[in-house]
Parts: structure tokens; C-alpha cells; sequence
């Protein structure tokens, strides 16, 4: 059965799988861009979609998106 994911439960999965901070307070789906502060103090969005399960959890920054070959 899929979970169903609500802003408390984002908001529990990113305090224990990044540094980063969860700044959106509501959500409306998996296609919403959420707003995140990175541990160095960026913002920076993402889908939760792509922050859960492409490991994208820091800002360009400290994580720079990978070109395409």
C-alpha cells in the first residue's frame, strides 16, 4: 500500500534523511514544488518526488545537477 504523504509526514521525512529544512507549510501533491532552505542557506525547490526518491536534497549549490551525456 503507498503511504500517503501529508506536509507533517515531508516535513519528518526531511528532518531525518537530509540537512536541509523544509519551508513550504502545505502541500497538494506530487507534482507541487516544494521551497527547502540547504544547510549552507540557500533555497532552493523540488518536486518531494525528486527530493525522496533522485537523493536531490541539497541546492545547486552543494549539489550540482549532473549534466546529460
Amino acid at each position: 500500500m503507498n503511504k500517503h504523504w501529508t506536509i507533517e509526514t515531508i516535513q519528518e521525512f526531511v528532518k531525518k534523511n537530509s540537512d536541509s529544512k523544509l519551508l513550504t507549510t502545505e502541500y497538494h501533491g506530487f507534482s507541487q514544488k516544494l521551497q527547502f532552505e540547504c544547510a549552507c542557506g540557500n533555497h532552493f525547490e523540488k518536486s518531494f518526488t525528486k527530493f525522496k526518491n533522485k537523493n536531490q536534497r541539497k541546492c545547486e549549490v552543494c549539489q550540482p545537477l549532473k549534466e546529460a551525456l
